[in-house]
């Protein structure tokens, strides 16, 4: 890689108009769950730890992790974390605004929630959304990486999972206690033969395309 171009990639991952010229020592990490499913809302966490505190072992990439140890983490985590916020984009918003934006407002809205103490963010991916309350920095598999986007991702997984779960309650139909609203062949399948609940969204293609199924 040229001089030219390893530049372009460093800066596509800062927000370098307010990094901090001291290490913050209040950190928060954002990630993500439910980009990809057909239906159910996203959800997005920020988790900031204390430096002071002793480390919560355990964590890892919450896909990595078994159910049962997620749900395990997820008190523990809250309990731990000096500041903690999860926030659900809903699938009207992610239909209106397609689900990169919908993602990218859902992170300013979890770091917004944390604001109170984060000096910096630090966000699992490859790129800082605009419009954060402090500076932030992508980081590219951050959650197999930074221990807050770890706990992040575990709170954002656990949030997003339970919804499923009580949205099967309403729509056993659809199997989403299987699948969490994931495109399966169980999933599609239901989707011809019921055609879209409310919670579907709209602007994914095999929803659109089932749109008229009864």
């Amino acid at each position: 890689m040229s001089r030219r171009h390893a530049a372009a990639a460093s800066m596509a991952l800062f927000d370098g108009a307010a990094l901090a010229t001291v290490a913050p020592r209040y950190v928060a990490g954002v990630d993500e769950a439910g980009r990809g499913p057909l239906a159910g809302p996203v959800a997005v966490a920020a988790v900031v730890f204390c430096p002071d505190r002793p480390r919560l072992n355990g964590l890892d990439d919450s896909k990595q992790l078994t159910a049962l140890r997620r749900d395990q983490l997820f008190d523990k985590i809250q309990d731990r974390a000096l500041a903690f916020h999860v926030v659900m984009v809903e699938v009207g918003e992610i239909d209106a605004l397609n689900i990169y934006q919908a993602t990218m407002l859902g992170m300013r809205r979890a770091v917004e929630g944390v604001s109170h103490v984060a000096q910096f963010a630090r966000i699992d991916g490859n790129v800082v959304p605009k419009g954060l309350p402090c500076p932030a920095q992508a980081l590219v598999g951050g959650d197999a990486l930074d221990r807050a986007i770890m706990a992040a991702s575990i709170l954002a997984k656990v949030t997003r999972d339970r919804f499923m779960l009580a949205l099967h309650e309403e729509h056993p139909e659809y199997g989403f206690d299987q699948h969490k609203g994931y495109g399966t062949p169980a999933h599609l399948a239901a989707l011809r033969s019921h055609g879209p609940c409310p919670q579907h969204r709209r602007s994914f293609a095999p929803v659109r395309a089932c749109f008229e199924v009864v």
